[in-house]
């Protein structure tokens, strides 16, 4: 004769880090610490859409400069450049269509991996390129600022007003985020 099943539910096991008011954390939860109740797809999936929004921030910005610039050697005074203008410009050409590049090829990617399951791959690889996108746009924003002062007021200016838009892209973009994340990781602790 088999013996009765106990009908007193096992407590699931908990992991050390659990805090007391998770008790009744979904166990699907991605980060049941992070104050939010979705899973990894769902978070991939807010992931992804988060990503989209900046990149059609960033996009409209990049092809407008893009365009810009590519129009310049059509002006006559394009002419009056010297070798070291058009060094500069070319250069800025190249970096403004590696970061359009950059800043578009998450859609190639999508489409490649649409319905493959790779989501968290699609996500990775996104984030990398929209990153080196606005690392390579913050090279054709100051270059843009050196050649204009290069052309306008001189080559000092120029090399000033580069430095210049460098170092205050670098500080909002990357300094300022990265000591937020800091300042609340701190306050978490």
């Amino acid at each position: 004769m088999s013996q009765p099943q106990s009908t007193t539910p096992h407590p699931a096991p908990r992991h050390s880090a659990a805090r007391p008011e998770d008790h009744d954390a979904d166990p699907r939860d991605a980060d049941p610490h992070d104050g939010r109740n979705e899973t990894a797809t769902e978070r991939m999936d807010r992931n992804w859409n988060e990503l989209l929004q900046e990149l059609r921030v960033a996009q409209t910005g990049v092809q407008i400069l893009t365009g810009f610039l590519l129009t310049v050697p059509f002006q006559q005074r394009f002419l009056d450049l010297d070798a070291h203008q058009k060094t500069v410009y070319l250069a800025l050409v190249v970096l403004a269509v590696a970061a359009t590049g950059f800043i578009v090829a998450p859609v190639s990617l999508h489409r490649i991996l649409f319905r493959r399951h790779l989501k968290r791959e699609l996500v990775d690889s996104a984030d990398r390129m929209a990153q080196a996108g606005l690392a390579t746009l913050a090279l054709v924003l100051a270059g843009s600022a050196l050649l204009l002062f290069d052309v306008v007021v001189g080559r000092s200016a120029g090399w000033v007003a580069g430095a210049v838009a460098l170092v205050g892209l670098t500080v909002v973009w990357v300094v300022l985020p990265l000591r937020l994340s800091h300042r609340a990781r701190g306050e978490a602790d």
